[in-house]
């Protein structure tokens, strides 16, 4: 279990406190007690807590592709990574490390948002872009890997637990009262809402993209096909079998 978080700005005259994610990434050490790793450059500020399963020696993040223009922090574990290496190496890019968190940064120089599409295992990453200043933020098909997000037209906040936004000076914590009834019926909130006003979860098999327009877009890259029964049977049938 590793934990992320991170700050982004789309106005570009802004710049992100160092210290503001440091406090953010300290709530989640328990997701990461072996390392931790921070990218700062103007207005965006990304930050994660590692425990080191994958290439425990040279898989530190924040990790980067050659020429440093991408730069990703990333929760999970992608069971096809070593096939993905093998096509991507074969396709020019070259290697740092044995991570698989590498090849996600690979493939988004490939494929840009549709590198989810390549991808199989548990994930939540983000991505900042340099070249086209958008940062881009995904979750895995099942949503086994938690991503939680916070935006107000001025800053947009993202981390693998609340309390990681919650740390941000800027935040104030505000019970969000239109959830009570769902939760107290099932014991849980289904959609993209959480407990916290102003705080969304990134729904399973979706992806988040912000630029430096402030305008915030999320797109579901897989659904779960289910065939629909078009032979039914009447009642009785039922009944009898």
């Amino acid at each position: 279990m590793c934990g992320i978080c991170g700050i982004f700005y789309p106005d570009a005259r802004q710049s992100v406190q160092r210290d503001a994610l440091i406090g953010m990434n300290h709530e989640i050490v328990h997701r990461g007690p072996d390392d931790e790793g921070f990218f700062v450059e103007r207005n965006v500020g990304l930050a994660m807590r590692r425990l080191s399963i994958i290439d425990v020696q040279t898989g530190q993040q924040p990790i980067t592709n050659e020429d440093e223009s991408l730069w990703i922090v990333y929760n999970g574990e992608i069971y096809n990574h070593r096939e993905l290496r093998v096509r991507l190496e074969a396709s020019g890019h070259r290697y740092r490390t044995q991570s698989d968190t590498e090849s996600i940064i690979h493939l988004y120089d490939e494929y840009g948002r549709d590198c989810v599409n390549h991808l199989r295992g548990m994930f939540a990453f983000a991505i900042w872009d340099r070249r086209s200043r958008r940062l881009l933020v995904a979750r895995d098909r099942l949503g086994i890997k938690p991503l939680y997000y916070r935006y107000d037209g001025g800053v947009f906040l993202f981390g693998s637990e609340i309390k990681a936004i919650l740390a941000h000076p800027g935040v104030k914590t505000k019970f969000n009262a239109g959830v009570l009834a769902e939760y107290l019926a099932f014991g849980y909130v289904a959609g993209q809402e959480t407990m916290f006003a102003g705080i969304q979860k990134l729904l399973p098999g979706h992806t988040l993209e912000l630029d430096e327009t402030g305008e915030l877009k999320t797109q579901q890259y897989w659904d779960l096909s289910i065939d629909v029964d078009t032979d039914a049977q009447p009642r009785s049938h039922y009944v009898q079998n």
